[in-house]
């Protein structure tokens, strides 16, 4: 009995090497694979917020301009930025970026100037000259002719690279109020004028002339009436 059952089970050594060999290996999920099923999310969360940001610079913006910046150093940038005025701001953004931003606002037209490299200049007031000045003149000293701005969008039109000589003559809040006060006081100055000559000229004619001196000489000359 002792000898069959020797034959027919196998030894403990064969049963366990079975057993190891027959083991599924653990299911082990590299680093890779994990972090990208996690860095998506985080990815599109990245995006949304800087998204978010460009729409909130729009609240409350009069002028938004695209500038090639390629080759810019972060010292240019910073210099650019110094030299702008409070109510101009410069932003550094992606093109997808600023495309999502602005789609379905009155900016969405920018969208076709949105290639390449570019820095988006915010401008939160009606003065646009000053705001477009500090850039022409750093663009003249550093001599970037290539670096020029792209486009731009202004009470709903969009002006294109060779338009921005419009937007940089445009008069200024200031200038604009000058020339306004001007038109309303000239009709005053018109009729007050024409009722000055208007009372001088009844006033002469009222007043009888003076006599000449051929007139008083033939007074003279004339006898006087016998009694």
């Amino acid at each position: 009995m002792l000898d069959s059952i020797s034959l027919t089970q196998p030894p403990q050594r064969t049963l366990i090497r079975r057993r190891r060999r027959n083991r599924q290996p653990p299911t082990m999920t590299s680093v890779r694979s994990a972090a990208g099923g996690v860095l998506p999310p985080i990815r599109l969360a990245v995006e949304r917020a800087r998204q978010e940001a460009l729409r909130r610079e729009l609240d409350g913006c009069q002028l938004l301009a695209g500038i090639w910046c390629h080759g810019f150093t972060a010292a240019q940038l910073r210099s650019i930025r110094a030299s702008l005025p409070p109510t101009a701001r410069l932003l550094v953004a992606k093109n997808s970026d600023l495309s999502a931003a602005v789609a379905g606002t009155p900016w969405e037209q920018l969208r076709l100037h949105a290639r390449g490299m570019n820095a988006w200049l915010f401008v939160r007031s009606d003065e646009i000259p000053p705001a477009l000045r500090p850039y022409r003149d750093f663009q003249k000293e550093w001599k970037l002719q290539l670096n020029d701005f792209t486009g731009a969008v202004y009470e709903g039109k969009l002006y294109g690279p060779d338009d921005f000589a419009k937007l940089e003559s445009m008069p200024t809040r200031v200038q604009s109020y000058q020339y306004l006060l001007g038109c309303l006081q000239m009709p005053a100055v018109s009729v007050l004028a024409a009722l000055r000559a208007r009372q001088e000229a009844m006033a002469q004619a009222e007043t009888p002339p003076p006599p000449t001196e051929d007139a008083a000489a033939t007074a003279a000359a004339t006898p006087a009436p016998e009694k």
